[in-house]
Protein backbone atom coordinates (compact mmCIF):
# COMPACT_ATOMS: atom_id res chain seq x y z
CA UNK A 1 0.00 0.00 0.00
CA UNK A 2 3.11 2.59 1.26
CA UNK A 3 4.21 2.69 -2.13
CA UNK A 4 1.06 3.94 -4.05
CA UNK A 5 0.44 6.73 -1.28
CA UNK A 6 1.65 10.03 -1.64
CA UNK A 7 -0.57 12.22 0.69
CA UNK A 8 -0.33 15.27 2.75
CA UNK A 9 1.26 12.85 5.89
CA UNK A 10 4.08 11.02 3.12
CA UNK A 11 7.48 12.59 3.91
CA UNK A 12 6.60 14.29 8.17
CA UNK A 13 9.29 13.39 10.31
CA UNK A 14 8.77 11.30 13.24
CA UNK A 15 10.94 11.89 16.60
CA UNK A 16 11.90 9.44 19.82
CA UNK A 17 12.49 9.22 22.93
CA UNK A 18 13.98 6.15 25.19
CA UNK A 19 16.21 3.30 23.90
CA UNK A 20 17.83 4.68 19.87
CA UNK A 21 15.86 1.76 17.45
CA UNK A 22 17.40 -1.23 17.29
CA UNK A 23 19.44 -1.02 20.08
CA UNK A 24 16.13 -2.25 22.40
CA UNK A 25 13.60 -5.33 21.42
CA UNK A 26 10.28 -3.25 22.57
CA UNK A 27 8.90 0.01 20.21
CA UNK A 28 6.01 1.62 21.49
CA UNK A 29 4.43 3.94 18.10
CA UNK A 30 2.54 6.87 19.64
CA UNK A 31 -0.08 8.73 18.27
CA UNK A 32 -0.98 12.43 18.70
CA UNK A 33 -4.08 13.78 18.65
CA UNK A 34 -5.88 16.54 16.52
CA UNK A 35 -3.97 19.56 16.98
CA UNK A 36 -1.39 18.11 18.79
CA UNK A 37 2.41 17.33 18.04
CA UNK A 38 4.64 14.37 18.23
CA UNK A 39 6.37 15.79 21.04
CA UNK A 40 3.41 16.52 23.12
CA UNK A 41 2.19 12.73 23.06
CA UNK A 42 6.03 11.94 23.67
CA UNK A 43 5.49 13.77 26.89
CA UNK A 44 4.10 10.10 28.09
CA UNK A 45 6.23 7.84 27.75
CA UNK A 46 7.84 8.62 31.20
CA UNK A 47 4.67 7.43 32.47
CA UNK A 48 5.14 3.93 31.35
CA UNK A 49 7.59 3.67 33.27
CA UNK A 50 9.37 1.18 30.88
CA UNK A 51 13.34 0.86 30.34
CA UNK A 52 15.07 -0.38 27.13
CA UNK A 53 11.98 0.42 25.05
CA UNK A 54 12.22 3.38 21.98
CA UNK A 55 9.03 5.51 21.77
CA UNK A 56 8.54 6.86 18.47
CA UNK A 57 6.03 9.43 17.33
CA UNK A 58 4.91 10.44 14.14
CA UNK A 59 3.77 13.82 12.96
CA UNK A 60 0.84 14.91 11.42
CA UNK A 61 0.93 17.70 8.44
CA UNK A 62 -0.61 20.74 10.40
CA UNK A 63 -1.10 18.65 13.53
CA UNK A 64 -4.39 17.01 12.21
CA UNK A 65 -4.81 13.50 10.91
CA UNK A 66 -7.51 13.77 9.27
CA UNK A 67 -9.87 17.39 8.61
CA UNK A 68 -13.13 16.16 10.21
CA UNK A 69 -14.72 13.98 12.86
CA UNK A 70 -13.86 10.61 13.09
CA UNK A 71 -17.59 8.92 12.47
CA UNK A 72 -17.86 11.18 9.07
CA UNK A 73 -18.64 9.70 6.08
CA UNK A 74 -15.25 8.05 5.28
CA UNK A 75 -14.44 9.73 1.96
CA UNK A 76 -15.07 12.91 3.52
CA UNK A 77 -11.65 12.74 5.11
CA UNK A 78 -9.88 11.53 2.09
CA UNK A 79 -6.63 11.39 1.24
CA UNK A 80 -5.89 12.02 4.87
CA UNK A 81 -7.17 9.08 6.45
CA UNK A 82 -5.27 6.60 3.73
CA UNK A 83 -2.13 9.08 3.87
CA UNK A 84 -2.13 8.89 7.57
CA UNK A 85 -2.47 5.16 7.82
CA UNK A 86 0.07 5.08 5.12
CA UNK A 87 2.55 6.19 7.27
CA UNK A 88 2.01 4.83 9.97
CA UNK A 89 2.68 1.32 7.58
CA UNK A 90 5.85 3.27 6.53
CA UNK A 91 6.90 3.80 10.19
CA UNK A 92 5.89 -0.11 10.75
CA UNK A 93 8.21 -0.53 8.19
CA UNK A 94 11.16 1.30 9.25
CA UNK A 95 11.06 -0.64 12.68
CA UNK A 96 11.03 -4.01 11.00
CA UNK A 97 13.97 -2.88 9.10
CA UNK A 98 15.04 -2.34 12.41
CA UNK A 99 14.63 -5.89 13.65
CA UNK A 100 11.84 -5.15 16.21
CA UNK A 101 8.56 -7.41 14.44
CA UNK A 102 4.91 -5.94 14.89
CA UNK A 103 4.48 -8.93 17.87
CA UNK A 104 6.80 -6.63 19.64
CA UNK A 105 5.71 -3.15 18.62
CA UNK A 106 2.77 -1.53 20.50
CA UNK A 107 0.56 1.14 18.91
CA UNK A 108 -1.03 3.14 21.37
CA UNK A 109 -2.60 6.65 20.12
CA UNK A 110 -4.94 9.49 22.02
CA UNK A 111 -8.29 10.91 20.44
CA UNK A 112 -7.58 10.97 16.87
CA UNK A 113 -4.62 9.26 17.47
CA UNK A 114 -6.27 6.51 19.14
CA UNK A 115 -9.02 6.18 16.14
CA UNK A 116 -6.31 5.99 13.84
CA UNK A 117 -3.98 3.55 15.69
CA UNK A 118 -7.06 1.35 15.71
CA UNK A 119 -8.62 1.58 12.56
CA UNK A 120 -4.99 0.60 11.23
CA UNK A 121 -4.73 -2.59 13.57
CA UNK A 122 -8.29 -3.38 12.26
CA UNK A 123 -7.01 -2.95 8.80
CA UNK A 124 -4.14 -4.71 9.21
CA UNK A 125 -5.18 -7.88 12.33
CA UNK A 126 -1.92 -9.78 13.17
CA UNK A 127 -0.50 -10.09 15.72
CA UNK A 128 0.99 -7.10 17.53
CA UNK A 129 2.54 -6.48 21.13
CA UNK A 130 -0.65 -4.54 22.01
CA UNK A 131 -3.44 -1.38 21.16
CA UNK A 132 -3.77 0.91 23.75
CA UNK A 133 -6.65 3.66 22.59
CA UNK A 134 -6.91 6.14 24.80
CA UNK A 135 -10.65 8.10 23.93
CA UNK A 136 -10.65 6.62 20.46
CA UNK A 137 -12.92 4.63 18.57
CA UNK A 138 -12.95 2.77 14.95
CA UNK A 139 -13.21 5.17 12.31
CA UNK A 140 -16.61 6.04 9.86
CA UNK A 141 -20.34 6.26 11.01
CA UNK A 142 -22.61 4.31 12.37
CA UNK A 143 -23.49 0.92 9.88
CA UNK A 144 -19.81 1.15 8.33
CA UNK A 145 -19.06 -2.78 7.28
CA UNK A 146 -16.13 -3.65 9.85
CA UNK A 147 -15.16 -7.42 7.58
CA UNK A 148 -11.63 -6.91 8.43
CA UNK A 149 -9.67 -9.59 7.44
CA UNK A 150 -6.85 -10.90 9.52
CA UNK A 151 -6.37 -12.34 12.84
CA UNK A 152 -4.52 -10.37 15.86
CA UNK A 153 -3.64 -13.35 17.62
CA UNK A 154 -4.47 -12.74 20.91
CA UNK A 155 -3.10 -9.41 20.75
CA UNK A 156 -3.03 -7.28 24.15
CA UNK A 157 -5.97 -4.21 23.32
CA UNK A 158 -7.02 -1.64 25.89
CA UNK A 159 -9.67 0.71 25.22
CA UNK A 160 -10.28 3.56 27.59
CA UNK A 161 -12.92 6.70 27.42
CA UNK A 162 -15.42 8.51 29.62
CA UNK A 163 -19.16 7.55 29.65
CA UNK A 164 -19.39 11.25 28.45
CA UNK A 165 -16.69 12.46 26.46
CA UNK A 166 -18.09 15.23 24.24
CA UNK A 167 -15.68 13.73 20.74
CA UNK A 168 -16.14 9.67 21.18
CA UNK A 169 -19.53 8.40 22.18
CA UNK A 170 -19.35 5.49 24.29
CA UNK A 171 -21.66 3.55 22.16
CA UNK A 172 -18.87 3.52 19.56
CA UNK A 173 -15.75 2.89 22.23
CA UNK A 174 -18.09 -0.85 22.79
CA UNK A 175 -18.75 -1.18 19.32
CA UNK A 176 -15.00 -1.16 18.38
CA UNK A 177 -14.13 -3.03 21.80
CA UNK A 178 -16.44 -6.01 20.37
CA UNK A 179 -14.77 -5.55 16.54
CA UNK A 180 -11.67 -5.86 18.01
CA UNK A 181 -12.26 -8.83 20.18
CA UNK A 182 -14.16 -10.65 17.19
CA UNK A 183 -10.64 -10.42 15.28
CA UNK A 184 -9.01 -11.74 18.06
CA UNK A 185 -7.66 -9.30 20.21
CA UNK A 186 -7.51 -10.12 24.33
CA UNK A 187 -9.81 -6.69 24.50
CA UNK A 188 -10.01 -4.61 28.18
CA UNK A 189 -12.39 -2.11 27.68
CA UNK A 190 -13.35 0.70 30.59
CA UNK A 191 -15.09 3.47 30.69
CA UNK A 192 -14.85 6.20 33.53
CA UNK A 193 -17.54 8.20 34.73
CA UNK A 194 -17.45 11.91 34.19
CA UNK A 195 -13.65 11.76 33.53
CA UNK A 196 -13.98 14.14 30.15
CA UNK A 197 -11.25 13.72 27.49
CA UNK A 198 -8.26 12.99 29.17
CA UNK A 199 -5.97 10.30 30.21
CA UNK A 200 -6.28 8.49 33.89
CA UNK A 201 -3.49 6.85 36.42
CA UNK A 202 -5.85 3.44 35.50
CA UNK A 203 -5.80 3.97 31.94
CA UNK A 204 -1.67 4.38 32.22
CA UNK A 205 -1.36 1.20 34.66
CA UNK A 206 -2.99 -0.82 31.60
CA UNK A 207 -0.86 0.78 29.01
CA UNK A 208 1.85 -0.25 31.51
CA UNK A 209 1.23 -3.80 31.99
CA UNK A 210 0.63 -4.19 28.25
CA UNK A 211 4.69 -2.81 27.58
CA UNK A 212 6.06 -4.43 30.62
CA UNK A 213 4.58 -7.61 29.23
CA UNK A 214 6.78 -7.62 26.34
CA UNK A 215 10.25 -6.86 28.17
Amino acid sequence: MNEQIHGPHQGMSAVSTGTPLGAGQTVVVMIHGRGATAESILSLAPELHADNVTFIAPQAAGNTWYPFGFMEPIQRNEPFLSSALAQIEQLLDQIASAGIPPERTVLLGFSQGACLAGEFVARNARRYGGLIMFSGGLIGPDGTPRDYPGDLADTAVFLGCSDRDFHIPQQRVEHSAEVLERLGGSVTMKIYPGMGHTVNEDELNHARAIVAALR
